[in-house]
């Protein structure tokens, strides 16, 4: 049911590694990759590229810088991209301000980061960009970067995202897991729907992922690290939100993962890419949302090129850094395969690669 169609480099390069990939389609049929490009990861050039493709992803072209931050202070930028329903393409965008630039942005004493500021990109061809236009969030953060916006149906604007600990460690709002919302089109963002929230403050729902179903139901899962122990020791969790406001209903996926994201397929499907903590590599899960159950279907390998480095055996930020792949990110294209991208280590080099994927239809 799932099959591994194609699979390339849309960046590799030995001068500067790259990271977090987001995919965005555009009206012309163009695609467009984002992704985080510098020495080291949470260097103090870290930020995000652009590159496109005209020929449906079988080749890219070079990353190019694509916003000027008019704020001068060092920081880490980095934006993910989305395509609204209207062909505005939309960045989600954060600076992380580097008070401690000799780390990759983690205290590795007490897993917090350093505190930044939310803001919003847009652009109707994908090359010029208006903004960076500030965003005040609803509550002082700091936050995670792991989500481009999600539109919804009834107009609302997204951005799935979670509350992290200070650099000192302290976690005011607590550790939730979170969508900001804006119901006029990213002007103001007053409000939050809360995902996912440990009230022992052990597990951090980390790298959610939120996509709306049909009827305007949303879905969400995380990634449940217990930064207590430095290990994800649950199976990822699923919740559902009915009437696309609470997240009422809750279960279990039985997915062994981390980092997993997800892809509504129409109807009620859904494809998965998850970082399997039981087994080597990439996986594609194939589920079925029956009534309020999360239903297996199918599931495959699609890069088994390492495994999860999320041991506990080291302080959990360290492990971090060194993961070796991760964040996949997922996208339909107009023929019905799947093109999805994520990082990856090869050969000492952190490299952005695509797969494209065909799913059975019914």
């Amino acid at each position: 049911m799932i099959e591994l169609r194609a699979t390339g480099l849309i960046y590799r390069d030995s001068t500067l590694h790259a990271w977090h990939p987001t995919l965005a389609l555009l009206p012309n049929g163009d695609l467009l990759a984002a992704y985080d490009l510098g020495e080291t990861i949470g260097a103090l050039d870290y930020c995000t590229y652009l590159a496109r493709s005209t020929d449906g992803g079988r080749s890219w072209s070079e990353p190019v810088s694509f916003f000027t931050d008019p704020v001068a202070a060092p920081a880490r930028r980095t934006v993910r991209i989305s395509t609204l329903a209207d062909g505005t393409l939309i960045g989600a965008g954060r600076r992380s301000y580097c008070h401690h630039p000799e780390t990759s942005g983690w205290n590795p004493e007490t897993y917090g980061v350093e505190q930044g500021d939310w803001f919003v990109l847009r652009s109707r061809d994908g090359t010029h960009w208006q903004g960076p236009q500030e965003i005040e969030p609803p509550l002082a953060g700091p936050y995670e970067v792991c989500h481009a916006f999600v539109e919804t149906g009834d107009g609302r604007l997204l951005l799935p995202t979670g509350l992290l600990r200070t650099w000192e460690g302290d976690a005011p709002d607590g550790l939730k897991t979170l969508a900001l919302i804006s119901g006029d089109q990213g002007q103001t963002w007053p409000e939050y729907i809360e995902l996912f929230a440990d009230p022992q403050g052990a597990v951090i729902y980390h790298e959610v992922s939120l996509v709306e179903l049909e009827g305007g139901r949303l879905l969400a899962v995380a990634w449940p690290f217990n930064s207590v122990v430095g290990q994800t020791l649950m199976k990822v969790p699923y919740a559902i939100a009915p009437d696309g406001k609470t997240f009422s209903v809750r279960g279990s996926t039985e997915i062994a993962g981390e980092t997993t994201k997800l892809l509504h397929l129409g109807g009620d499907r859904v494809l998965c890419l998850t970082r399997r903590t039981d087994a080597a590599g990439l996986w594609a899960v194939l589920i079925q949302i029956q009534g309020d159950e999360w239903v297996h279907l199918a599931e495959a390998p699609l890069w088994q090129g390492a495994a999860s480095r999320m041991l506990g055996e080291r302080d959990a930020a360290t492990e971090l850094a060194e993961l070796h792949f991760g964040f996949p990110n997922l996208l339909r294209l107009p023929d019905g395969d799947v093109l999805a991208a994520f990082w990856c280590r090869e050969d000492h080099i952190h490299n952005i690669r695509y797969l494209r994927i065909s799913v059975e239809a019914h």
